[in-house]
Parts: structure tokens; C-alpha cells; sequence
């Protein structure tokens, strides 16, 4: 399913998204440390962070891109291809079914600009168009206002909530259900052409 996941970077109108480098460390570490504050609530592996959880990443995410496991993408801004605004991921969840999961989130000093829309958009692309998935699926925090807004721009179905789905720090978390079907997708890739979102 996923053979054809090509290992060039991707380009969106602002962004180029590409697989991880171990050089990569440095950036990644410096766009989390920034962004700790607002991604504490909301991702488990925050607490405690520190620049080893950022190479054991980029270590981790190599080996699943050669695996064929998860393909994890850095956004970087053409603009400032040197500086990491965040991670987009699509991984499968199951084989048979043809079903993926996409994940991301953006550093604290870079939203509210689309950038987590014009990237996890190119990557639902990559998930249809070259992963051949039949759904693509994202699990959102509860509260988490906006990452459910990304999933309503992108043209995501709400499908319901997950009760105490993960826990963050001593609390648990519900997290709710968005989805897209193939049929849906090349609906909503012709508006994302015409708003200029991807090529």
C-alpha cells in the first residue's frame, strides 16, 4: 500500500515538506522548546522533554521511513528552509482496510498563518494519491480548538469521541474522530487547487 511513498520533498504554495535528517535535531529541538507551553496539554511526551526525545525521533522516524512504517515530514517555509515550523506524520493503521492517520502540530511562533492547513493537506494528499489509502483519519484532543479547525478546513467528517483515549501528564483525554474517504478527497482537492492550497 504504501510502495509508492517517494522520498523528495514535497512542495505546497509557502512550504516544502521532507522526511527527516538527523541533522535535523538542532531545529526540532529549538522549535519544541519554543512551543512547550502550548503543546503540554495535549501530547504525552512533552512532560519531561528534553533533546534527547528530539533525537530519539529523528532516529526513530528514519528507520520507520525506511520501513515503510510512518512517514514523518518537517515543515520548513521556502522562504527559511533552515528554520522547522513543525511535524506533519501519516502513518497506517491497518493494511488491510487501507486506513492512515495523520498527525501534526506547529510551533508556538508560527500559527495562525494556515501553515498546519497547506501542510497536512499536501500530506492527506500523499496518504490518497500515493499511499493508496481508502480513509484517512486524525484524532484530536477534546479542547484542542485549534487542531479541529484545521480538520474542518481541510473538509473533514466529525465521526464522534473517544473516551479517556490518552493520557497526558494526570489527566486523561478524550479525543475526537475525524475522517475522509477517498471519494471525498478528490472533491475537496479541487477546491484546495482552486484556493491554491496544493498543485
Amino acid at each position: 500500500m504504501s510502495s509508492h511513498v517517494h522520498s523528495q520533498p514535497r512542495y505546497t504554495k509557502r512550504l516544502m515538506l521532507r522526511q527527516f535528517r538527523r541533522r535535523d535535531v538542532g531545529s526540532l529541538h529549538e522549535a519544541i522548546s519554543v512551543s512547550l507551553i502550548d503543546l503540554q496539554p495535549w501530547l504525552p511526551w512533552v512532560d519531561g522533554y528534553d533533546r534527547g526525545v528530539s533525537q530519539r525521533f529523528v532516529r526513530e522516524s528514519v528507520s520507520a521511513w525506511a520501513e515503510r512504517r510512518a512517514f514523518d515530514f518537517t515543515i520548513r517555509r521556502v522562504d527559511d528552509l533552515d528554520r522547522h515550523i513543525g511535524n506533519v506524520s501519516i502513518w497506517s493503521i491497518s493494511q488491510q482496510n487501507a486506513v492512515g492517520e495523520v498527525g501534526y502540530w506547529i510551533r508556538s511562533d508560527e500559527t495562525d498563518h494556515g501553515f498546519g492547513t497547506e501542510a497536512t493537506t499536501r500530506i492527506v494528499q500523499v496518504g490518497f494519491e500515493e499511499m493508496g489509502l481508502h480513509k484517512v483519519q486524525l484524532r484530536i484532543a477534546v479542547d484542542n480548538v485549534r487542531s479541529e479547525s484545521i480538520a474542518e478546513r481541510i473538509g473533514f467528517v466529525h465521526e464522534g469521541t473517544l473516551r479517556d483515549e490518552v493520557k497526558v501528564g494526570n489527566r486523561w483525554l478524550d479525543h475526537t474522530v475525524w475522517s475522509m474517504l477517498e471519494e471525498e478527497w478528490w472533491v475537496q482537492r479541487d477546491r484546495h487547487r482552486a484556493e491554491g492550497t496544493i498543485s
